[in-house]
């Protein structure tokens, strides 16, 4: 029994013509991390680097609430950061690959949240909500470091192409082909996973404007009519499409894909032989950005206090654990707190 060709040509109940083939996902879900780990490495992505991007970031007087927060998505972040550096550890990638892909979106998906909340003092408890004000608050203001702040500003077709083609300054990277080697490879790889994320939003929001009381009002099922185009379009191009937007399809990805995908076929392992390695260091660089952010909008009096609790909380692990191997927090002495697996990690320390 072929279980691939199984589902592949008979199909599931959900699925009755055929699960999608996973041979052609996959390429593009590994490439497009190993080009974000690429680009972390260019731009070179530490505690020091990101003390000078947030240099002129100013302190803002939040509530303790709005303090309290901040603190809470940034330790969740850590703990996902964590996770993924204890997958790192485990010999088959293709076991854990699912799940690291869980806790990266939930480690980014905390960072950002913090960051808001660091920024205009709001929090938004579903998905798609954090990910719009992230980008509105956040991206469209430069206030994220590469290669985290890709972002369109539209999903009407016309104006989201012409802004893919202007931040296309390098050649087109096919993203199902093989891995991207070069910055130039890895840059052209975000594009096209941009591009791919601006077609399935737009695809996502036009399946949205279809069950409308107003599209449904005028007793059409397509967009051919003057006045549907007007619904669909008015929709499309108030809404901007960034990193978050990404990481939310991405996650999708692992949560609802079939079986097949992430974890069954004979050239698995060796497709993800850095898979793990890549969500790791991509999110290691987007959880320092985030803390440095929050750290200077938060001021240092709260910063040092956060820092200490975390610093104190390593030394009672330790003393609790001794001579066992384990994931620990650890703070540096210009208060950036990070993640350490065994020994300091090279893109949190500075």
């Amino acid at each position: 029994m072929s279980l691939y060709r199984r589902l592949t040509s008979t199909g599931t109940l959900s699925e009755p013509s055929g699960v999608p083939d996973p041979l052609f996902a996959l390429p593009s879900t590994v490439n497009w991390m190993h080009a974000l780990a690429r680009l972390v490495d260019h731009h070179g992505i530490n505690a020091t680097t990101a003390k000078a991007f947030y240099a002129s970031v100013g302190r803002r007087n939040a509530t303790p609430h709005e303090e309290n927060t901040i603190l809470e998505q940034l330790l969740f972040a850590l703990h996902q950061c964590s996770a993924l550096h204890a997958l790192r550890t485990v010999p088959r990638k293709g076991d854990v690959a699912r799940v690291a892909i869980v806790s990266w979106y939930y480690g980014v998906y905390a960072g950002a949240s913090a960051m808001v909340a660091a920024q205009d003092g709001s929090f938004q408890d579903d998905h798609t909500g954090t990910a719009g004000v992230w980008d509105r608050q956040i991206a469209s203001r430069g206030l994220i470091m590469g290669p985290f702040d890709l972002r369109v500003t539209t999903l009407l077709k016309k104006n989201a192409d012409a802004e893919l083609a202007d931040l296309l300054t390098v050649p087109r990277f096919q993203l199902a082909g093989t891995a991207p080697q070069t910055p130039d490879d890895a840059l052209g790889a975000c594009i096209a996973y941009l591009s791919g994320s601006t077609d399935w939003w737009r695809w996502r929001t036009e399946e949205d404007v279809r069950g409308s009381r107003d599209f449904r009002a005028l007793g059409v099922s397509d967009f051919r009519s003057k006045a549907a185009r007007e619904i669909r379009d008015n929709r499309l191009s108030g809404r901007s499409i960034g990193f978050l937007h990404e990481a939310f399809r991405y996650r999708g990805k692992a949560n609802y894909r079939e079986a097949l995908y992430l974890g069954y076929g004979p050239s698995i392992e060796l497709t993800l032989s850095t898979y793990v390695d890549d969500l790791s260091k991509a999110l290691d660089a987007f959880v320092v950005a985030a803390g440095i952010f929050c750290s200077r909008r938060l001021g240092p009096s709260v910063w040092s206090e956060f820092t200490q609790d975390l610093a104190k909380l390593r030394g009672d692990n330790q003393r609790g654990y001794v001579g066992r191997d384990r994931s620990k927090l650890v703070v540096d002495k210009s208060a950036t707190i990070a993640v350490n697996w065994r020994k300091p990690l090279g893109p949190l320390s500075g």
